[in-house]
């Protein structure tokens, strides 16, 4: 081993050489580098827990070398994960939208993971909850491994309530419940002005998947299984856009317009709302930063409860060498097991994925000094599948298109989602 004293000393040719020795011998030979693409769609260090996780990894494994690259947004990273994928330099790994799904196998941009497993991986495989593999596995395969998982939860401000004169224990359990409170929530001042609505259910980011809420809620689908189908102009479709529309336009318990899908949890720990729809993902954020009593519930029912999942599987990718394989599912492995997968959840809020993870000492303590942590998973068995589909991007914004022109008034419920309907057909017909 060179020392530092001994470099100092070394000049010209024999201290490049030294140079070099030590650069080679800081990777072992043989050593086998992968590349990791992850996004970022809720506050809190998440950057600096994956970079933990990472050199943990390496720690155990020093044969791989990993090098994660935080690529922004989930729109971010798919695009840059295709543009990749295009160039001939894809990542060997990547945490995208479960929702990708259809779009990476038309792209042929990644393998199923039956190719790279052994029959020893079938067991850790089966391990994950069934509601998080509906948007993991096609034909017969898995595409895609569950990771910062989530369905959509209530956050609600218990001391906004005890003001309002409604029981601060109590969340809205129904549709009327929430109509109700959201009215009484909502605050203005002399002038008129509001200084605290009611509810915000955010309709940018992600408009799809909090109105999929609503349309589950209302025992309606909005999708096929194999992503072939859409079922956009369905009453029970319309009678929830009719309900997202009435509570800001009609009930005057929710802003008009598009609600930011970013700066919706800051409105609630700035009590500008008192109920907020967001990701079971921002939950360590809002316990960081919420200075008030809160609590986190299931979405309020209409016809049965429910919710979509969401958020990021892990996906290998097609030009991957065999060692390069081998690697990247060493590094998936590793970060789902159920101390991991308990770390994960815990630090961020996300799901933990696997029903083990929740058995783990760690994550028996969260859960009983936090007990909101639990909502999430106890709302698994309502949930469906996300808003999923071949050319699934531009199908999404025909709905989401279709959304925005309901909720500005530019069109009726009916007929938002009578064109949406109407293009996500003509985008689909390939498919069929």
């Amino acid at each position: 081993m060179w020392g530092i004293s001994m470099l100092r000393r070394l000049s010209g040719a024999a201290g490049l050489f030294a140079v070099l020795l030590l650069g080679l011998a800081a990777e072992p030979a043989g050593a086998t580098d992968i590349s990791f693409y992850y996004p970022v769609a809720v506050g809190g260090p998440i950057t600096k827990i994956i970079d933990g996780m990472v050199a943990d990894f390496e720690k155990a494994n020093p044969d791989i070398k990993v090098q994660a690259i935080y690529t922004g947004t989930y729109q971010d990273t798919i695009a840059k994960a295709l543009t990749a994928v295009k160039g001939g330099t894809p990542p060997q790994l990547a945490v995208l939208l479960s929702t990708d799904m259809f779009t990476l196998i038309d792209e042929k941009a990644i393998i199923p993971f039956d190719d790279a497993l052994s029959s020893d991986d079938q067991k850790w495989l089966a391990g994950f909850y069934p509601a998080f593999m509906a948007n993991s596995q096609t034909g017969g395969k898995t595409w895609g491994i569950p990771f910062q998982r989530s369905t959509i939860v209530m956050f609600w401000n218990k001391e906004a309530f005890k003001e309002a004169g409604l029981d601060p224990e109590h969340a809205p359990q129904n549709w009327d419940e929430l109509t109700r409170d959201a009215k009484k929530l909502t605050k203005r001042d002399a002038s008129g002005n509001v200084t605290q609505w009611g509810l915000e259910i955010p309709t940018s980011g992600f408009p799809y998947w909090l109105f999929q809420a609503l349309t589950t809620q209302n025992d309606a689908m909005l999708m096929n299984s194999a992503g072939t189908e859409t079922y956009l102009d369905k009453p029970g479709v319309v009678e929830a856009l009719q309900y997202l529309v009435d509570l800001a336009h009609k009930d005057q318990a929710m802003p008009e317009g598009v609600i930011d899908w970013g700066t919706t949890p800051k409105d609630f720990f700035e009590r500008k709302t008192a109920i907020m729809w967001t990701t079971t993902g921002n939950l360590t954020n809002v316990k960081s930063n919420a200075k008030f009593d809160f609590g986190v519930a299931m979405l309020p029912e209409k016809k049965r409860r429910g919710s979509p999942t969401g958020g990021g599987n892990f996906y290998i990718f097609a030009k991957t060498s065999p060692a390069e394989r081998e690697a990247a599912l060493k590094l998936v492995r590793f970060m789902t097991t159920p101390e991991r997968t308990a770390e994960w959840g815990i630090k961020t809020g996300y799901v933990a994925t696997r029903p083990d993870a929740w058995d783990t000492p760690a994550m028996k303590d969260y859960v009983a000094s936090f007990p909101a942590a639990a909502v999430a998973r106890d709302q698994l068995p309502f949930a469906v599948a996300e808003f999923s589909t071949h050319d699934n991007q531009r199908v999404t914004k025909a709905l989401n298109d279709g959304l925005q022109a309901a909720l500005t008034l530019a069109k009726t419920p009916e007929q938002a989602l009578s064109d949406a309907q109407r293009e996500a057909d003509r985008l689909l017909k390939p498919y069929r």
